[in-house]
């Protein structure tokens, strides 16, 4: 199976007439939905997404957690003015500052940091929250949940993870489909161009939104990760279904 084929599955998924978010220039994620970005580079992942945006991004992490997005890093894949922050203290509000914030549909993309796999029902609360703001809201928006380790919140729509593969003079990533309702567990190698800070801004300046900055090869199953990893993956996609 291609990534052209792989992205015609995961389309299949996205509510009809609102469309798909470019995500990597081949790939989309389902808007009015909750998807899950998992590894150690997960929150990079998350600033890649946010490339197929226009507008805010409602960034909400933990306030107890000393973590911080640094403006020079964030450049190159979008304008840091672009970002705003919202830092609950207490980890009741985190989920409600997100559920509330699909709902209302202020901004296109709606990202929180958790330290944990949320549960079922928090889940499904959020796809609901998303659909509401979908209906009633200004624009239609998408919410992403970035979680430490392999991930594993129940009820997301698609779960990725990414994992830095860099080379001497070149950033480099592993990107994996751990899980997506319409198509099955995949792995590419993901690769910055040289010129992606120019790329971003050729995209502001009237692009349309798939000129993404990365190259995409698609990936064997066994393919650096090697069997045992693999095996893994497909398993956690299995039992998640």
């Amino acid at each position: 199976m291609t990534t052209q084929d792989l992205a015609r599955l995961i389309r299949q998924s996205d509510v009809p007439g609102r469309g798909a978010l470019p995500f990597l220039g081949a790939l989309t994620l389902a808007r009015a939905r909750v998807h899950e970005f998992c590894g150690s580079a997960r929150r990079t992942l998350a600033l890649m997404a946010a490339r197929g945006t226009k507008g805010p991004v409602l960034w909400i992490r933990p306030g107890w957690m000393p973590e911080r997005l640094f403006p020079e890093g964030v450049v190159a894949f979008i304008e840091p003015g672009r970002l705003l922050f919202a830092t609950p203290r207490r980890p009741e509000d985190l989920l409600w500052c997100v559920e509330e914030a699909l709902r209302c549909a202020a901004t296109p993309l709606v990202v929180a940091e958790l330290p944990e796999p949320p549960g079922l029902t928090p889940v499904r609360r959020l796809q609901l929250a998303a659909e509401t703001g979908a209906r009633e809201g200004h624009q239609v928006p998408t919410g992403l949940i970035l979680t430490p380790g392999e991930g594993g919140a129940q009820g997301v729509e698609s779960r990725w993870r990414l994992a830095p593969r860099h080379r001497s003079g070149q950033s480099g990533w592993q990107l994996d489909l751990l899980r997506a309702r319409s198509g099955p567990p995949a792995c590419w190698n993901l690769r910055a161009s040289a010129g992606l800070e120019t790329d971003r801004r050729a995209e502001e300046a009237g692009g349309d939104g798939r000129r993404a900055g990365f190259t995409l090869a698609r990936m064997p199953a066994t393919a650096e990760t090697g069997p045992g990893e693999a095996k893994a993956r497909d398993a956690v996609a299995r039992q998640q279904r």
